[in-house]
């Protein structure tokens, strides 16, 4: 009679924590369900461009609601896009060099550049919806997130050990079984590190993308960027220190509930021959792996499915190959020359667009880019003396992660130009200026790009390296030298590349400030394209675009395109 008392208080404690377990499950799906009905019958309502923002704190939650929903939104498309994009370039040889030039091109494009384009589209396409300008947002938070990712996925995937892929054909592979058992996985690491540095950057544009001026049009988005920044406007320090305070508050709620579980669930991708002894955990992990609900969709849908469809795709695989049908071939001419023709359309009213431009604007622009330029690569160098290190450091150890990664998570994410005001009330008290300041908040801005593709590629490195180099005493300057800068390159270059990217971005806010009913800018490129924007100038925002564009793509042709070809060769992780 002993045992079955010893034992039916642990089996009633399970069943019940089980039972918690599901409640909060089926909680959250109904949650998720009635927030996109809500929104939904926002979205279809009537158009109202220009919101009334409201400094009350009673109303930042509803405003927090519609910011999280535009970055995941944007967040979702990027990723999809990100996959799609770097599978293609990394396998397609003839498309491959078009498309990366492509991603150089866009990534260097500002947020404001795309911002006239975008919101007149998506305004005419829905005139009367408010689901119209929702949507031109949610594609300039998209143009903030989804480079770099694109740009980690075509590296990961370049990167891929010659014997795995050998493996994969050995085992007669098809492409869906190859992508989602050995390419994602692969790739996994550094799109979840990316992925947060995106959302990061999501974050850091929200107040250019919830509230901008078109010409003399104005549009303003309920939200929270649209609150910080109406309030640095105003100088209401209460109303910011409350929307920072409500941002930062979110920002932690989704670090522990979903970064911190994909992280510590991404860790068993990492390629390597030997388990980890600190593998990275999260509480929020081990509750989902017990949920009888999860569980039991894994066991009847999820798994049932997956095997279906790679019996399918084997099946499809075993068949002998069969020549393309001539209209393949002839549909991807058409569509060939419908894209040059429609390029040759697009320069030709570029060109229209820019006939009244005088040699005198495009001498000063030239000036204006040197300027930034010379900002970029001052932002770009002190970030990379304090990320690099502290990168390796958080991604090689799991202890230190738990504690700086939410840290890092939570300062890459608190727009820079909310804290800007402060910034620059405190450079102009020591006698400095915004042209000190704009190289300040680039920093702040794009540091975060070197420092998660460091921690992604230090957290990469199999740990039975590493105990190779402690079985054989590397002392600090040969472990750096032949273990953690090789490993680390690809995510490296990156990093920096993304970041580069990201400082051009930053330029636009960081050299033009909208500062207590006045503006605040200095002599650059980024302050130029700003100014266009505000202005309705869209000669001068098309001729700063196109030379912002030119520069960054030279630097990345000259530059980083022969570092990123040395990481695909020279460090690639392979026996």
């Amino acid at each position: 009679m002993i045992r079955p008392l010893l034992f039916s208080r642990p089996l009633s404690q399970e069943r019940t924590w089980s039972l918690i377990l599901d409640l909060l499950v089926f909680g959250a799906v109904f949650g998720v369900f009635y927030a996109v009905v809500a929104l939904g019958k926002y979205w279809l309502g009537a158009a109202t461009p220009a919101a009334t923002i409201s400094h009350s704190p009673a109303a930042l939650p509803l405003y927090a609601f519609y910011s999280v929903v535009r970055i995941a939104v944007a967040y979702i498309l990027s990723l999809v896009f990100a996959v799609g994009y770097g599978y293609i370039a990394a396998y397609n040889l003839r498309l491959r060099g078009v498309m990366i030039a492509t991603l150089d091109i866009l990534q260097s494009i500002p947020v404001l550049s795309f911002l006239p384009g975008v919101m007149l589209t998506m305004v005419s396409l829905f005139p009367s919806r408010q689901i119209g300008i929702e949507l031109g947002a949610i594609v300039l938070i998209f143009t903030g997130q989804v480079w770099n990712m694109a740009f980690s996925f075509y590296s990961s995937l370049n990167s891929i050990p010659r014997e795995l892929r050998e493996a994969a054909r050995i085992y007669g592979f098809s492409a869906w079984q190859r992508f989602f058992q050995l390419e994602l996985p692969y790739g996994t690491i550094g799109l979840v590190w990316n992925s947060m540095v995106s959302v990061a950057g999501g974050w850091f544009f929200l107040m250019a993308c919830e509230m901008f001026v078109l010409g003399k049009r104005d549009f303003r988005l309920p939200g929270l960027g649209s609150y910080l920044q109406t309030a640095a406007s105003a100088g209401d320090t209460p109303a910011m220190l409350w929307g920072v305070a409500t941002m930062i508050g979110i920002i932690t709620l989704i670090d522990q509930l979903i970064w911190r579980p994909v992280i510590a669930w991404a860790d068993k991708f990492k390629f390597e021959q030997v388990d980890s002894d600190s593998a990275p955990n999260s509480p929020v992990l081990r509750f989902l792996r017990h949920s009888q609900v999860l569980a039991a969709y894994r066991r009847k849908v999820g798994g049932p499915l997956r095997e279906h469809l790679d019996c399918y795709f084997a099946r499809r695989n075993a068949r002998p190959a069969v020549a393309p049908p001539k209209w393949r071939k002839l549909a991807g001419v058409l569509i060939g020359i419908l894209f040059v023709a429609g390029v040759a359309y697009t320069c030709v009213e570029a060109f229209l667009e820019l006939k009244e431009i005088t040699r005198g604007d495009v001498q000063v622009t030239v000036q204006a880019a040197a300027v930034t330029f010379l900002r970029v690569a001052a932002a770009l160098l002190l970030a990379s003396l304090w990320t690099i290190p502290a990168g390796v450091a958080i991604g090689l150890h799991p202890k230190l992660a738990r504690v700086a990664q939410p840290i890092s998570q939570i300062a890459a994410s608190v727009p820079a130009t909310a804290l800007f005001p402060v910034l620059l009330l405190g450079l102009i008290a020591a006698g400095g200026g915004l042209g000190v300041g704009s190289i300040l908040l680039m920093l702040l801005g794009t540091q975060w790009y070197i420092l998660f593709n460091v921690i992604a590629g230090a957290s990469a490195i199999p740990s039975d390296l590493c105990e190779v180099a402690d079985l054989f005493h590397f002392g600090s300057l040969d472990r750096w030298r032949t273990l953690i800068l090789p490993g680390i390159f690809p995510y490296l270059i990156t990093g920096l590349v993304t970041a580069s990217g990201g400082a051009w971005n930053a330029s636009i806010i960081a050299e033009y400030f909208h500062f207590q009913d006045r503006i605040m800018s200095t002599f650059g490129l980024g302050a130029q394209i700003s100014s266009a924007t505000d202005n309705g100038k869209f000669d001068d925002l098309l001729l700063s675009t196109i030379v912002m564009a030119a520069l960054v793509v030279s630097v990345n042709r000259l530059l980083w395109r022969p570092l990123y070809r040395l990481a695909e060769t020279k460090y690639k992780l392979e026996t």
